[in-house]
């Protein structure tokens, strides 16, 4: 079983900042010795989860697998499917839903336009759960003492100049959250686009995910997405958390 750990550890630490990796980063991002990273590497391979070309391993396709035993027997993301669609239609954006995990906002289903959206956002996708809509969504369901543990060890890092980096700015984004039922980035994750999310609320009133929408900044104002897409997101959050 701790090899099994080890092995997840590599998985892991893939991500979209590190597509490949070399030995020594799989050592590195793991804490692992050289020669341990290098046995999973190398069992992943075997397996058909990572292809290796002399010097750098890359996931294949085999790796969504294991993504898909998540979204193929968790309820939530089957349930919220047709409604993601439907706000989708409705909004002309592209809708996603996400869970909390671990300090980080998860994407776990999403309806995508026609258009190409950037943001790179697909079914799988971590953000950081104080720097994106979703993840403060997120973050205020947490009980006042676990959000101030999360934020006394949360050490931002900017992806755009617009990127919110003070925590109590943060904190103060994520306490309007319970007030206002909604959040927003302003091109904090990407310039020129825009993010909103609400609460997915379930039959007892705790938050069970967050739905959100993305749009460039030359489609839509802020003003614009609080008057247009806060209700549609709002309707669809209620119908799916009515299925909880």
């Amino acid at each position: 079983m701790a090899g099994l750990a080890k092995g997840l550890a590599v998985i892991e630490a893939f991500g979209r900042s590190r597509a490949t990796l070399t030995v020594s980063e799989a050592a590195q991002a793991t804490g692992l010795t050289r020669a341990t990273a290098r046995r999973c590497l190398l069992t992943l391979t075997e397996l058909g989860y990572l292809a290796h070309d002399g010097k750098h391993f890359r996931p294949t396709p085999r790796m969504a697998r294991l993504g898909q035993s998540y979204a193929r027997t968790d309820p939530l993301p089957r349930l919220a499917q047709p409604h993601l669609v439907s706000a989708r239609e409705a909004l002309g954006e592209s809708v996603s839903l996400a869970v909390y995990d671990d300090g980080a906002s998860v994407f776990v289903a999403r309806a995508e336009t026609e258009r190409v959206v950037s943001a790179g956002v697909r079914v799988g996708t971590r953000l950081a759960a104080c720097g994106s809509a979703t993840g403060r969504v997120l973050l205020a369901a947490l009980p006042d003492a676990e959000l101030d543990a999360y934020l006394a060890d949360c050490r931002p890092q900017p992806r755009t100049p617009k990127s919110l980096v003070d925590v109590e700015e943060i904190r103060r984004q994520i306490l309007a959250v319970r007030e206002g039922g909604a959040a927003v980035t302003d091109e904090e994750l990407e310039l020129g686009m825009r993010s909103m999310a609400t609460p997915v609320r379930d039959a007892e009133g705790e938050i069970r995910a967050a739905l959100s929408v993305s749009a460039f900044t030359a489609r839509i104002s802020l003003e614009d997405m609080y008057d247009q897409f806060l209700p549609v997101l709002q309707d669809h959050a209620e119908r799916i958390g009515r299925m909880l």
